[in-house]
């Protein structure tokens, strides 16, 4: 049973094949915003200093308490 490759994959297949130096471009591409350190100190500091959403953001009458 042989396995279908899309026609997409078989031209990335190919071009990274003729083009190894995209691999480079694409991991520091990537760490520019995926590869980061979470700190999860600030995560909880942003967290409590947020003030909660209102119920219904369209209602002029709300007061909150």
């Amino acid at each position: 049973m042989a396995l279908y490759e899309s026609e997409h994959t078989k031209f990335m297949r190919e071009m990274l094949a003729q083009h190894p130096e995209w691999l480079e471009d694409q991991s520091r591409g990537r760490a520019i915003f995926w590869d980061k350190k979470t700190d999860l100190d600030e995560q909880r500091a942003y967290r409590e200093a947020s003030e909660p959403p209102r119920p219904y953001p369209y209602d002029v009458n709300f007061e909150q308490q």
